[in-house]
């Protein structure tokens, strides 16, 4: 099946610019933008960066900060840690909920901090590998 052309004003634009053919321009551009439309939705939805209620300007600025923080870091430990995994391709909202939404008992000691996490845990092998990756990455600083 072929793709479908876009009739738009970027089609005008880049058609009368030069020698651009349509596929190129549909899979390489339009659909880019419509990709980058889809992180912004996931920001807003899954790191709730749309949530501006506060009284001060200020206090909603840094809300947004803390958000734009959260996509960076989560997209980092997923290009970093999460490759070759079920996670690999997962939204911001599904690691945030699988990963990081777990109860875990937290025992600190003098030497370590240790996390004990229940038996049932259903992404154990995404969390140790994740882990170990990070470990590996830190050491090779």
């Amino acid at each position: 099946m072929a793709p479908r052309q876009p009739l738009s004003s970027l089609y005008c634009h880049h058609a009368t610019a030069g020698n651009v053919r349509p596929r190129h321009l549909y899979e390489q551009i339009y659909c880019a933008r419509g990709d980058m439309e889809n992180r912004i939705k996931e920001c807003q939805m899954d790191l709730f960066s749309d949530r501006t209620s506060s009284h001060t300007i200020r206090a909603n600025q840094l809300r947004l900060w803390f958000s734009a923080a959260a996509y960076v870091l989560l997209t980092a430990l997923q290009r970093l840690a999460l490759g070759q995994t079920s996670l690999e391709t997962a939204t911001c909202g599904t690691i945030r909920a699988r990963l990081l939404k777990i109860a875990t008992r937290v025992t600190l000691s003098v030497r370590r901090i240790v996390l004990s996490m229940p038996d049932m845990f259903p992404c154990q092998h995404e969390f140790a590998l994740a882990h170990a990756r990070l470990r590996r990455l830190r050491q090779a600083i």
